[in-house]
């Protein structure tokens, strides 16, 4: 009996390879090689991504007539606030999230709230209708209006969205689907870029907005090839502790809005509602302040939010350990040798321990100046002032850089009653701000040396 031709297939690019090797040709990622069955000559030379966009004649750029797309609310602000204002007619949308985090549960709120205005079909592969009927039941929704299938054969889904000619699709989720034109199984990287190339080119020709709920991998990416990422029109990260009420939506790409912006949630018993204001959720509630504790205000796409850092120091012995959660570790110890440098403060011989509150994660440089104040003030032992707040990037030369779009986060401290600011000399206000003290500095040491006179 004749074996089955193999191929093995890169599970990040897609590319493949005719025999195993520990790094792809393609991407040049290493372990990424997954062998499956080689698929016909007339399946593999068909181009799977035809008809994404429909072709156009060549213009000329200035003579093309650009028109701002027409958004449609879905009943979740913050959910809208992150896809930018709405859905868009033929957008494609991917959201991914560890299991059990509420990526189902929030598309189908939304799917409820649009399916009062517009035609809206749910299409769950890896629950039945029985099952989705029971959540909706478990959140208050109605339903008179939403259609449900389960399914996950790719051309039975094709064919319902054809005879039902919905606005607004959701697809939960790619992973499980599978074309009978293919022989490889369900989740496998040529099903989930076949499947996804089918339904991008479904919602290009027919005008609905799609949503794909894609499953992540054990390090927080989206499963299966990067071609997935490219080829929709946004990806929303669901991110957030299982363990803890609050979540976080961020968008990393982004064709009709702006990126890196976030929404804020909490779940509660009737599903996930958005936050107005998520500042109170990054903010730790002391009676009094407490040595290690520095407020930060970041920016989150275009909302600044004020999230505290505390700092752990403590003697380390021989092999002082350094740890950070929500923060980079190696840049936590990059400041860690610039405070020493330049500032004098050694922490050589101690463990050292930073933490984000509320589970947010920081990845602007921003919080430089925020995380070396909490580190000082946990080395002495003495806390900073109440209603203390800083931002800034430190160098390695010991310099404090300014941070963008200073003046709208000092506007939003002193708009939730904090009264001291230590920010770059480049981000101080030209006009005061009432109720807010801004203490201007050019170098670390100078943070430092203002910090221990307040305190």
């Amino acid at each position: 009996m004749a074996r089955d031709k193999t191929l093995y297939t890169c599970r990040d690019c897609g590319g493949t390879s005719p025999k195993w090797l520990g790094q792809c040709p393609h991407c040049r990622a290493w372990n990424t090689l997954d062998e499956g069955p080689a698929e016909p000559a007339a399946s593999a030379s068909r181009n799977r991504f035809q008809g994404l966009a429909r072709s156009q004649p060549v213009a000329t750029l200035a003579d093309i007539e650009a028109a701002e797309v027409a958004r449609t609310p879905t009943g979740q602000e913050e959910l809208d606030r992150v896809l930018g204002g709405g859905i868009v007619a033929g957008g494609v949308v991917l959201i991914g999230g560890d299991p059990g985090i509420g990526k189902s549960t929030l598309l189908l709120q939304a799917a409820e709230a649009l399916s009062r205005q517009m035609k809206v079909l749910y299409v769950t592969g890896e629950e039945s209708g029985a099952q989705v009927a029971l959540r909706a039941g478990r959140l208050g929704l109605e339903g008179k209006h939403l259609r449900v299938l389960a399914e996950i054969g790719l051309e039975r889904i094709l064919a319902t969205l054809e005879a039902e000619q919905p606005d607004f699709c959701v697809i939960d989720s790619i992973q499980t689907l599978y074309s009978d034109q293919l022989t490889s199984a369900p989740g496998s990287v040529a099903q989930v870029r076949e499947c996804a190339a089918h339904l991008t080119r479904s919602a290009k020709a027919s005008g609905c907005t799609t949503v794909l709920v894609g499953h992540v991998t054990k390090e927080g990416a989206l499963a299966g090839p990067r071609v997935l990422e490219h080829i929709v029109d946004t990806v929303l990260y669901f991110e957030g502790d299982t363990h803890s009420s609050f979540r976080l939506v961020r968008a990393i790409k982004n064709r009709f809005g702006a990126v890196n912006e976030i929404g804020v949630f909490a779940m509660t018993e009737r599903g996930l509602k958005g936050v107005a204001n998520p500042s109170a959720i990054f903010l730790s509630t002391h009676g009094e302040p407490v040595p290690g504790a520095c407020v930060l205000v970041t920016l989150e796409g275009t909302r600044p939010m004020l999230v505290e850092v505390q700092a752990l120091v403590d003697s380390g012995g021989p092999s002082p350990r350094r740890l950070s959660v929500g923060l980079d570790r190696d840049r936590l110890a990059m400041l860690l040798a610039v405070l020493h440098r330049h500032a004098g403060v050694a922490c050589a011989d101690q463990d050292v321990f930073v933490n984000a509150v509320g589970g947010v994660r920081i990845s602007e440089p921003a919080a430089d100046l925020a995380v070396l104040l909490a580190i000082q003030s946990s080395l002495r032992g003495r806390a900073l002032p109440r209603g203390f707040i800083a931002f800034g990037e430190v160098g390695l030369a010991g310099e404090v850089r300014p941070a963008p779009r200073g003046q709208e986060r000092l506007k939003e401290a002193a708009k939730l009653g904090f009264s001291v600011a230590v920010v770059p000399k480049a981000n101080a206000p030209k006009k005061p701000i009432e109720g807010l003290t801004v203490h201007p500095v050019e170098r670390i040491e100078q943070a430092i040396e203002l910090a221990r006179s307040l305190t």
